[in-house]
């Protein structure tokens, strides 16, 4: 029996080793495993760490890359005008022509429209706050102070027109008008910056008593220059009268021929006329300045005008 007991004792040591030592084999597989995996894990991250590039600096200079600038067009100045341009720089004008003759007759409150044609002889640019401004004389009937009708540049011409009124008194009026800058500076026209006006003639009577007020005279050459066989000289007479007026006239001539030499003129209205006669002269003519034309009204009332003269100076 102690012998079965110790054979009992014997074979639960050896189960209780072996199961110890399983035990053991188990616990040390499972610290091996894991150590496996956390050297995998590392090793992973290693590799990773390895395989990732990190970020290079940027270069501190970029290479020079050469660069063309191309100018398409060139570049076209702007014109030169004046900075806020005034006074003399501006004030500059020329009267081009007018209506309604110095010394027209008017009846007494008769209502008449003058227009000077104005031109702009400045580098300016005349906008509607340039103002036409009375000056001197009587006012005739209209206001002191206009703007000018239109915007007028550089050698554009302005029509100045004023609708006045003859007063209720005969008599002689003149009235004289000048333009203005903007900031008030009075300028005329011509060389002398002189005012533009108009001169009128109230009358009162049933029968007033139109006449020519004045002739003037132009001389033209044909051809201008040289010597042809003929030069021709056309002499023109330009009559103005103060009111509707039928009259004739004679050409004078100082060689003495006359022929042809008389016309007539009716006016309607106060205004001009030009008529004109020629005299040619043939290569070898006497080369001397005592030539001349004029003109003589015959009726209604008989004036002589003074004469007019010109040089031939072709020889044969």
């Amino acid at each position: 029996m102690f012998k079965h007991i110790k054979y009992i004792l014997f074979t639960s040591i050896v189960i209780s080793s072996l199961l110890l030592s399983a035990c053991a084999a188990e616990n040390t597989q499972d610290a091996a495993i894991q150590t496996a995996v956390a050297q995998t894990v590392a090793a992973q991250n290693a590799q990773q760490a390895a395989n990732t590039e990190t970020p290079s600096a940027p270069p501190t200079a970029l290479p020079s890359i050469p660069t063309t600038i191309v100018t398409p067009f060139a570049t076209i100045p702007s014109p030169t005008l004046p900075v806020n341009p005034s006074k003399s720089e501006c004030a500059k004008a020329s009267l081009e022509s007018e209506n309604i003759p110095d010394g027209t007759i008017y009846k007494p409150g008769d209502l008449f429209t003058k227009t000077w044609q104005i031109t702009n002889t400045s580098n300016c640019v005349w906008d509607t706050s340039y103002k036409i401004v009375f000056w001197s004389g009587d006012v005739l009937g209209g206001a002191y102070v206009y703007n000018i009708p239109q915007i007028t540049g550089p050698g554009a011409t302005l029509p100045v027109s004023l609708v006045l009124t003859a007063p209720a008194t005969d008599g002689t009026y003149k009235s004289e008008w000048m333009l203005q800058t903007p900031d008030k500076i009075p300028f005329g026209v011509g060389m002398y910056s002189s005012p533009f006006y108009t001169e009128i003639v109230v009358s009162s009577s049933d029968k007033p008593v139109y006449s020519v007020t004045s002739v003037e005279y132009n001389v033209v050459r044909t051809p201008a220059t040289g010597c042809p066989t003929n030069t021709t000289y056309t002499i023109y007479a330009t009559f103005t009268t103060n009111g509707p007026l039928e009259f004739t006239y004679q050409w004078n001539q100082q060689d003495g021929n006359s022929q042809g030499g008389k016309g007539t003129v009716k006016m309607t209205e106060a205004g001009s006329k030009t008529v004109s006669r020629d005299w040619m002269l043939h290569l070898g003519a006497a080369a001397n300045s005592n030539r001349w034309m004029s003109i003589t009204i015959l009726t209604p009332v008989y004036k002589e005008y003074p004469q007019v003269g010109f040089t031939y100076d072709c020889l044969k």
